[in-house]
């Protein structure tokens, strides 16, 4: 077992010069206790509220400007995608967009304004109120660096809500680097959107992004960093440790991929670094062979879905859930569906008071996601 984390020890052990066993043993033995052996994902439909955006991130596909697929979603659209989900037994409709298009887009201003929203923020909470409505599905909003008012907007029909802290170094904003005139990518500005979940009291989901031009002290930076956020608040509910896939049309498309060997010691170490109670989730569709990660500590597969493509990853598909779960399973294993909301914290210091009835009738008695059982996982 390895001794308490320290950020020089932890850098070392991102080396491939290092025998990773005792680093493995470590993380394995911290999950099982932090979690036993249940992996958990959540049941999703992927909803892109817009694919505009005022960030010009050097790897995104997602983002589009107008008249090139850069739009948002209508009421009816979002409405026939969620449908759609209640109807395969989805629990959790991710709402994902770009930062705040309004201040560099007019086409984005015309919508909002035809569609009575002040801000994109605004037409995120009135189309979480629609899901909500309509459907048996829970929001998680995803909309980029959010101030606490904005939370507060959200909070009533958001279980959760989410944004990747990605990197803690400024050096990745400088001129030739991927977060270069990206407003919304600056460290500050995230951390700020972090704290302010743990004052709003909003179950948050984080993480890093492995390979975007950051180094090994840089990883282990930004995870400590989150480790910190986390003491202080207990508002992470989530930590994802993403690796980065090049894409075609993007400045990065020939970028060198995380090797998966140095991924999993990543993984690994965030398990080390954050410890055994932290909820840590690998995207299960960015390798092929995504199971070795189980070996590294992780205990969450994170959305998954039986219906929508991975609008942030479209050339990356879903596994199938069967699949999920037998390689789960093969692994000593149970695989549990879960709300967006992890069962820790699903109470009335963490949800609405008039979101948690619906929240906890949606759950089992330990807090998982009710799935009826003839539906498959």
């Amino acid at each position: 077992m390895l001794p308490d984390p320290t950020p020089d020890h932890a850098v070392r052990l991102l080396s491939a010069d290092v025998d990773a066993t005792e680093l493995l043993e470590t993380a394995a033995r911290l999950r099982d206790e932090g979690h036993g052996r249940t992996i958990t994902y959540s049941r999703k439909v992927f909803v892109p509220v817009t694919t505009l955006c005022r960030d010009t991130c050097t790897y995104c596909t997602f983002v589009k400007p107008p008249g090139n697929g850069g739009e948002y979603l209508t009421p009816d659209d979002v409405l026939a995608i969620v449908r759609a989900g209640d109807e395969m037994h989805c629990t959790e409709a991710l709402l994902t967009l770009g930062d705040r298009p309004e201040d560099k887009w007019p086409q984005a201003r015309e919508f909002l304004d035809r569609h009575g929203a002040s801000s994109t923020i605004e037409y995120v909470a009135m189309m979480s109120e629609l899901i909500r409505e309509e459907t048996g599905l829970f929001p998680h909003a995803n909309p980029g660096v959010m101030t606490d008012e904005d939370m507060i907007r959200l909070r009533p029909t958001n279980v959760s809500m989410g944004m990747m802290l990605e990197n803690i170094s400024d050096r990745l904003t400088e001129p030739g680097m991927p977060h270069h005139n990206c407003p919304d990518k600056i460290p500050a500005v995230r951390v700020e959107t972090i704290r302010a979940a743990a004052r709003q009291k909003v179950p948050f989901t984080s993480g890093i992004l492995v390979g975007i031009g950051e180094t090994p002290a840089e990883v282990v930076d930004s995870l400590f960093a989150l480790r910190d956020l986390q003491a202080e608040g207990g508002q992470i509910q989530e930590f994802i440790i993403q690796n980065f896939r090049a894409k075609q049309n993007t400045r990065m498309r020939n970028s060198p991929e995380p090797e998966i060997p140095y991924f999993i010691r990543v993984v690994a170490v965030a398990r080390w670094i954050l410890g055994a109670e932290a909820n840590i989730q690998v995207p299960p569709n960015l390798t092929d062979d995504f199971e070795v990660y189980l070996a590294a500590g992780i205990n969450d597969w994170g959305g998954v879905s039986p219906l929508t493509i991975d609008w942030v990853n479209p050339e990356a598909p879903w596994p199938h859930l069967e699949k999920l779960e037998q390689l789960t399973n093969d692994h000593g294993f149970e695989l549990r569906p879960r709300l967006p909301v992890y069962p820790e914290y699903l109470d009335d210091e963490w949800i609405d008071l008039e979101l948690l009835p619906a929240a906890l009738s949606a759950a089992t008695d330990d807090g998982y996601a009710a799935i009826p059982e003839t539906t498959t996982v």
